[in-house]
């Protein structure tokens, strides 16, 4: 495993992260998942990130549980706040209340007394910033959070909540977005001006749903018990990739993973790690196996002809627009 500070942070975490999304406290049982946690410290991971809405918070149950009796000091443990949680109107949001009950609730859950990352899921149109930064030193001045993230904000929204930042004297090192071959919608605002104020990338759905792990072919129905069959693994997520021009285009990788001597699945992630600006990409595994797999694309480094072969395939179903950096229709 290789690792790398996240943004302009001393955090070193692993380059492959481990999450729990759609696995742990749905989609597969938990003896299963405490497996793919622990093939997931046994293949160097040591950075671990979920959510409190996952599972309708048992994915922190389930982690906290498969983590339990692991040196604390040599994990990385990250979750975040902002969905709903329970039926109440406070019970989501970014506001002080959600926040300092939603960081006890997510602590008693993961069995540990912080989290080294604790992260906006997403901007809340509906809190003043000011509530939701305040409330956030609060938690990482009493000790329950070493470092602030977000998720999916927009490069406007990381200026101003990283000006408060400074102000409150509290680190916010990260921004968690959907990046892959396929999603480049950060590239164009969120990545410069993350570079610009020290901010890192963790992210989500390198493999994009998993079409990029070349499984889905083209004028052929899903794999049965693939993420695209499963309502419970995000099934209505998944179908913006699945056309025939996608798939055809995703057969076309093949040989450039082969000639990389990667699997899909690791040329998908190993992709993603070349920019300098992501410190890690979060995989999530339904059986170890994947686990040991993925963690082969940390370190590998892929030459500049190799690239442009990638551009050259996938640029024409490729998503940029940076209006889509932020949407209510994605859960990660």
């Amino acid at each position: 495993m290789e690792f790398r500070h996240l943004g302009r942070s001393g955090l070193m975490v692993s380059e492959i992260s481990y999450g729990n999304w759609i696995t742990h406290g749905s989609q597969v049982e938990e003896e299963a998942a405490v497996a793919c946690v622990r093939a997931a410290l046994d293949s160097g991971i040591t950075t671990f990130d979920t959510a409190d809405v996952y599972a309708g918070t048992r994915a922190e149950s389930v982690l906290g549980r498969a983590l339990k009796g692991e040196r604390r000091e040599g994990l990385e443990i990250f979750t975040k706040v902002y969905w709903p949680t329970g039926p109440g109107r406070n019970d989501r949001g970014l506001s002080r209340k959600h926040i300092m009950e939603s960081i006890d609730g997510s602590l008693r859950r993961l069995q540990t007394d912080h989290v080294d990352l604790y992260q906006a899921h997403r901007y809340d149109v509906s809190t003043p910033l000011e509530e939701t930064m305040e409330a956030f030193a609060d938690v990482v001045h009493s000790g329950k959070a070493h470092y602030i993230g977000v998720s999916e904000w927009t490069a406007s929204q990381l200026r101003e909540a990283h000006t408060l930042a400074r102000e409150l004297r509290i680190p916010l090192i990260s921004n968690q977005p959907q990046y892959s071959m396929l999603w480049r919608v950060i590239e164009t605002e969120v990545m410069p001006a993350s570079e610009e104020l020290g901010v890192g990338q963790i992210v989500w759905s390198p493999m994009a749903q998993g079409v990029l792990s070349g499984k889905y072919l083209p004028g052929q129905p899903p794999p049965a018990g693939s993420r695209a069959t499963d309502e419970k693994s995000g099934a209505d997520f998944i179908a913006r990739w699945l056309t025939d021009d996608v798939l055809t285009r995703v057969q076309q990788l093949k040989p450039i993973a082969e000639q990389a001597g990667l699997t899909m699945p690791q040329l998908a992630v190993a992709w993603v790690l070349q920019n300098p600006n992501v410190a890690s990409a979060i995989v999530g595994a339904s059986r170890p196996e994947q686990v040991h797999d993925n963690v082969k694309a940390a370190g590998v480094k892929l030459d500049a002809g190799l690239l442009k072969a990638i551009d050259e395939i996938v640029e024409p179903v490729t998503e940029r627009d940076p209006a889509k950096t932020e949407s209510p229709a994605q859960r990660p």
